[in-house]
């Protein structure tokens, strides 16, 4: 079964989706050839590794707590709170609280 993916002008309801961080269920809500928008369900002490990405990237706490660490730099992200970081700059990732975070990917051109 294909993933179902926003259409454009779709509302897509971030705050229902804190149900699913206990089974980890990260959705893909959108992606096109410029930019991909996927909302992670992250479980208290899940962690990415140190990686990173092409393009320009956000990072949206929707709910709960994680810590990104970047550019030597340790920052705690809250509801609400949100990072940008640009192109090919490691970064790594841990909930420390049960999060909903909102990543979106800008792919260069």
């Amino acid at each position: 079964m294909a993933t179902h993916h926003a259409s454009s002008n779709e509302v897509v309801d971030l705050a229902t989706w804190a149900q699913d961080v206990p089974n980890e269920k990260s959705k893909v809500i959108m992606k096109t050839d410029d930019m991909e928008l996927v909302r992670l369900a992250l479980p208290a002490g899940k962690e990415f590794a140190d990686h990173k990405v092409s393009g320009p990237i956000v990072v949206h706490c929707i709910s709960g707590k994680i810590e990104f660490v970047a550019m030597q730099t340790t920052q705690a992200l809250t509801s609400g709170q949100l990072v940008y970081l640009m192109p090919d700059e490691p970064h790594a990732v841990k909930a420390v609280l049960d999060s909903v975070v909102l990543l979106t990917i800008i792919f260069k051109a």
